[in-house]
């Protein structure tokens, strides 16, 4: 029994180290891009959760691509809710979607370059362009603040 209370005590110590971790990555990446942002605009003071979340919640018409957009307004929030802690939902395929907030979702910023991938397929998907340095900061800082999932009624 002893050695039972030790493992599981060792597994909840690496799984809060896990989660931990990713939440370091983000704000590594959100910082990485705090430093590009800054050399394009030396006034940017860096991440914002604040302009995080107007870009999370802005509407861009779709105007070409894929016709189940086209002539619709989509944001983030259109496939991942209103709360990045959240599980979303593909507003074309109805895929379920996990949180974007790394805090929730622990697997969300292990893999760097998969977020690279994601930010470029996404941004232009869109927006039409990939995303700024300063929006991708602005974006992270946000996702960081966002730690309690919506309760279900």
């Amino acid at each position: 029994m002893k050695h039972l209370n030790i493992v599981l005590a060792a597994l909840l110590g690496f799984a809060a180290l896990s989660a931990q971790a990713d939440v370091t990555n983000a704000e590594k990446l959100a910082k990485k891009y705090t430093n590009i942002a800054k050399t394009v605009n030396p006034a940017f003071e860096g991440g914002s959760a604040e302009a995080g979340k107007e870009f999370y919640n802005r509407e861009i018409k779709q105007f070409k691509g894929n016709a189940s957009t086209e002539g619709k307004s989509i944001a983030c929030a259109s496939c991942h809710t209103a709360n990045p802690a959240d599980k979303g939902r593909h507003i074309i395929t109805g895929k379920s979607i996990k949180p974007l907030s790394p805090v929730v979702n622990t697997k969300r910023f292990t893999n760097l370059d998969h977020v690279e991938e994601k930010f470029t397929k996404h941004c232009t998907e869109v927006l039409g362009s990939d995303c700024s340095a300063a929006e991708k900061a602005n974006y992270i800082t946000y996702l960081l603040t966002e730690k309690t999932p919506t309760p279900k009624k």
